[in-house]
């Protein structure tokens, strides 16, 4: 699947209004039929700890993705990242204000990912969906070099679902977004 990233700029009108400002970008699927019709917002927590990323692992598919998932009705976005990583891995953590967003576009949908920078504070007992249980997904803490080149299959292999192709180009896209903007984060 080919995609085209288009970077958003955003028109601060103070320098605070700047320093808080999450970078966008638009991830558009060459299957977008150019008009969305549903709407999908998750939270993801970017976790990093000793040169190591904490990943949502699943066994049935053996692939991985950020933390994070679709936030509930009326639910902050810190908040939703907050739930949405404790439940996938049992880990509590403290997120930063949003750093990153990135738009999808596929078929008649887009899908926006909020990215947080995450510090673990805690553990908890973790409240996995069906499907989740089913797909037998658990934490795991990748070396962050392992984890682009595992994001980084979406370029090459074509074994890899759609679904999954079009989840690890966005997942690669974000983790580089916050290197490039946080590279001591990548010192073990």
């Amino acid at each position: 699947m080919n995609w085209r990233i288009r970077s958003i700029i955003g028109h601060p009108e103070t320098v605070q209004e700047a320093l808080h400002m999450a970078r966008e970008l638009e991830l558009i699927g060459e299957n977008y039929s150019g008009k969305w019709e549903r709407t999908r917002t998750a939270c993801r927590g970017i976790v990093i700890r000793e040169g190591h990323i904490l990943l949502s692992y699943e066994t049935s598919s053996r692939c991985c993705m950020i933390p994070g998932g679709g936030l509930e009705p009326g639910e902050d976005e810190q908040d939703g990242c907050i739930r949405e990583v404790a439940e996938e891995t049992g880990f509590l953590i403290r997120p930063s204000p949003c750093i990153l967003v990135i738009h999808e576009y596929v078929w008649n949908l887009k899908h926006t990912n909020r990215y947080f920078a995450g510090e673990v504070i805690g553990r908890v007992e973790r409240n996995l969906t069906e499907r989740e249980r089913l797909a037998g997904m658990g934490p795991r803490w990748y070396p962050l070099e392992d984890a682009l080149a595992e994001f980084c299959r979406f370029q090459s292999d074509e074994s890899l679902h759609p679904m999954w192709r079009g989840l690890y180009r966005r997942e690669y896209t974000a983790l580089t977004e916050f290197l490039r903007e946080n590279p001591a984060a990548g010192d073990a």
